[in-house]
């Protein structure tokens, strides 16, 4: 079963007057291992003690990662191609992005390393 799935069940057993305790035993009853955590089925119902009957997900503000764009790696690449001494503070301030997104992208999509103050591709050997 799937998280929505044990939450409907959970506010089944609010709405029945079960207490938490009551709710977890029978839950374990029926769905052994697979059944939620206490921790999880006191949450929900103190969700559903303040008035809340909806069971899905609640919306996330988070914002969507817009840093790592091909844009912003070729003007990273541009930038290290031209002087291999540029610190990773300098190149986030001239992009305009985190120190670490630039270096997520030095590392992963342009396979440099850091070695002592620099910035230098990885050397892929084939044996």
């Amino acid at each position: 079963m799937d998280q929505k799935q044990f939450r409907v069940l959970i506010l089944h057993c609010f709405l029945m007057g079960k207490n938490t305790v009551q709710a977890k035993k029978w839950l374990e009853k029926c769905y052994g291992n697979s059944a939620p955590s206490d921790r999880t089925i006191k949450r929900w119902y103190s969700e559903f003690k303040r008035g809340r009957r909806d069971t899905d997900d609640a919306e996330r503000s988070e914002r969507p990662n817009e840093a790592v764009t091909p844009e912003n790696i070729e003007k990273i690449h541009k930038i290290v191609l031209n002087d291999r001494k540029m610190k990773l503070r300098e190149l986030a301030d001239i992009v305009k992005i985190s120190k670490e997104r630039v270096g997520f992208i030095l590392h992963e999509h342009l396979s440099m390393r850091k070695l002592c103050s620099k910035w230098v591709p990885r050397l892929l050997t084939v044996d």
